[in-house]
């Protein structure tokens, strides 16, 4: 260090950054090494400085001088707080910044944090050591030299904080009036808005505080309106969010809003910094100095991350399409026995539509098609199918636990704290939805296999061959064996696509609420002029509250129908299998051989599309609620409590896994008995 210091006092009113530079060099851990180990090398730093005051003296007057020299505003402004661009123009400058960085100006201190701290990880070695640690060597360094400090050191930092703070200022104004913010809203039109009102209360401020630099014997009024008005901005914010949840949000309004909260913190810190402060409360003034300072190079360290972007923006929107799919899920746990029938039959209708569309999948493939054509035809039987299901109310298995795992999710963040969760009523949770979605697979394979059989043998009687022939219908049998085929991996993608198709669906749904597809729909006028408005506004309301469904069975269709032609045209043994239409399967291969197969062989491939289904359901329920509980910040860290609940419970009332019991609550009045849709 003594050759930083050295060169640092040949020249104390140097602008050159290399000394300083060379000092924090100093200070850092090796590459690889323990963080915590800083803070030996600081106060190594501090005893030196102490034993040595013209050093301290010389490395004040150049740390003053550098911050004299320099535009300070933008780091107070810009740094930890994002841009006015946009999500998608910070994510795109994002990523081309990190192939080819931007050009540094010396001049700017922010890009100079650029040159001193250069590392992505210099922010965990400054973190790690204690604040008493740097404070200590901040004094050693503040008491050297003259004191108080000259005006002339002081009245440049102070100039840039003030102009930093009427920055931040306009900033809230400008963003909190934004029509986006104020549509969601309205109630901030019905009074003085408290965005517009702080910047008034702080020009206020800010004339009392220069008029005191002028002359100190001048009143000047304390920051305490800004602030309060800061927290009513802060309590929009919050509204906003919650009601956001109601009805939906975008990702401009999710930027927005947290570039506001970013603006109001910040704006926060400068005040705390920039007001006078009484003797007692001069080392809590250095602490939240410090803790900016920290702050701020962690920000510089991490300012062209992408995943730091994504986690700070797509949390709320993620949290809403998750809401979304939570509401949905509702519709898929049956609470009683009335709601446990309507499932059944709900997932019965399924099961006989699906029961064609396997056949129609066949046909599209005997016509040998080019692989983009079939893909496209595949996709369509799959898409149309599965939209038909959604409009005709019926179920499909395999689309619930997506929606279940967000309804979970969502009542362990009712919980609040999640270490003092209620194990009994999760259970009782789990085995509403478990016995829910036995039902429903149940419905789906009792119609699914033997209306596929009718049909392949009523196509037997009318033109005397088989629907496929003893080779194709060998391979369908091969492809449901669960240990000599990749039947079971490919289940799994087929689960990962189920997944998808819920999160498509949570995101439809919400954008549906957010942007009020009902009005729209009754407004288009060619619409109204071809079907009425009453037919218009009946439309409409069914989009509103079914896109999100009608969108998540379109994409997944198109997912399950093109995934093997991907497969087929990269050369990879990826494909899609599905526990409902593997049933349908299973009939076709045995009508076609006559069921002369052996008993181990019918036996091998009924167990197979058992596994399908339960990888199917274990994966999209998996991903799904991992998602979840991300977007609401639950860590849930009691799977062996809640692993050993459940096997009491089993043991106890196993079935109660399968049946609802006698006294279940009853469905409230007005329930209907076929709303446990998609």
């Amino acid at each position: 260090m003594l050759p930083a210091l050295e060169k640092i006092a040949s020249d104390p009113l140097s602008t050159d950054l290399s000394g300083i530079r060379a000092l924090v060099a100093r200070l850092r851990p090796p590459r690889g090494g323990d963080p915590a180990s800083a803070l030996g090398q600081v106060l190594t730093l501090t005893r030196l400085l102490q034993d040595n005051p013209q050093y301290a003296a010389a490395l004040r007057s150049h740390l003053l001088h550098l911050l004299s020299v320099r535009r300070q505003a933008s780091l107070y402004t810009d740094t930890g707080v994002l841009s006015n661009d946009g999500f998608f123009h910070e994510l795109r400058r994002r990523l081309v910044y990190r192939v080819l960085p931007p050009a540094l100006d010396e001049r700017n201190l922010q890009d100079c944090l650029e040159i001193v701290f250069p590392y992505e990880r210099d922010h965990l070695w400054l973190q790690a050591v204690p604040f008493e640690a740097w404070d200590t060597l901040w004094q050693t360094v503040a008491a050297a030299g003259p004191t108080p400090p000259l005006p002339a050191d002081r009245g440049k930092t102070l100039t840039e904080l003030l102009q930093a703070i009427q920055v931040l200022s306009y900033r809230i104004s400008a963003i909190g009036t934004e029509p986006e913010l104020i549509r969601l809203y309205s109630d901030v039109k019905a009074f003085e808005s408290p965005f517009l009102m702080q910047n008034v209360e702080l020009h206020a401020w800010m004339e009392s505080y220069r008029r005191r630099l002028q002359d100190e014997d001048a009143p000047v009024e304390d920051a305490l309106h800004v602030l309060v008005l800061l927290d009513q901005c802060q309590e929009v914010v919050d509204k906003i969010r919650k009601h956001a949840l109601r009805i939906g949000t975008s990702v401009s309004l999710t930027y927005r809003l947290l570039r506001l909260e970013q603006n109001l913190q910040r704006l926060r810190q400068l005040l705390a910094l920039a007001e006078p402060a009484a003797a007692e409360d001069v080392q809590e003034k250095r602490r939240t100095g410090f803790a900016l300072a920290l702050e701020l190079v962690e920000a510089h360290n991490r300012k062209y991350t992408v995943r730091g972007l994504l986690a700070g923006n797509i949390h709320l929107l993620a949290r809403n399409v998750t809401e979304n799919a939570s509401r949905t899920g509702e519709h898929y746990i049956a609470e009683n026995r009335r709601e446990f029938g309507a499932m059944y039959r709900s997932a019965a209708g399924a099961g006989f539509i699906i029961g064609f569309m396997a056949l129609v999948k066949i046909l599209f493939s005997k016509l040998h098609a080019a692989p983009l054509v079939e893909a496209f035809l595949f996709s369509m039987n799959y898409s149309l199918g599965f939209m038909l299901i959604q409009v005709l109310h019926f179920t499909v298995a395999t689309k619930q636990p997506a929606m279940t795992a967000s309804r979970i999710a969502a009542d362990l963040h009712r919980s609040g704290d999640s270490r003092n969760i209620d194990i009994e009523s999760l259970v009782d949770i789990i085995v509403q939805v478990f016995r829910t979605q036995f039902i429903a697979v149940l419905g789906n394979l009792t119609l699914a296999f033997p209306v596929a059989y009718l049909l392949v043998s009523a196509y037997f009687y009318l033109t005397g061959s088989h629907f496929v022939d003893a080779d194709k219908a060998a391979h369908l049998l091969h492809d449901l064996d669960p240990i000599s085929s990749l039947a079971l991996f490919h289940a799994a993608i087929a689960g990962v696509c189920l997944f998808l198709a819920g999160l498509i669906s949570g995101y439809y749904d919400n954008k549906a609420l957010y942007t009020r597809m009902s009005q729209r729909v009754v407004r288009a006028r060619w619409l109204t002029a071809i079907v009425g408005r009453r037919r218009a506004q009946r439309l409409g309301d069914y989009l509103e509250t079914g896109l999100g469904g009608l969108m998540g069975n379109f994409y997944f269709g198109i997912m399950l129908g093109t995934i093997g032609t991907i497969g087929f045209m990269l050369g990879l043994p990826i494909d899609i299998r599905h526990i409902t239409f593997s049933a349908a399967n299973l009939a076709i291969a045995m009508e076609a051989l006559q069921w002369g197969v052996g008993m181990h062989t019918f036996v091998l491939s009924a167990v197979g599309v058992l596994a399908v289904g339960a990888v199917n359901l274990w994966v999209s329920f998996a991903l799904a609620l991992f998602v979840a509980l991300r977007s609401r910040q639950v860590r849930f860290r009691q799977g062996g409590k809640l692993l050993k609940a459940l096997s009491v419970r089993f043991l106890k009332k196993p079935g109660a896994f399968f049946w609802p019991p006698k006294d279940a609550p009853q469905a409230a009045d007005g329930a209907t008995d076929e709303a446990r849709h998609p």
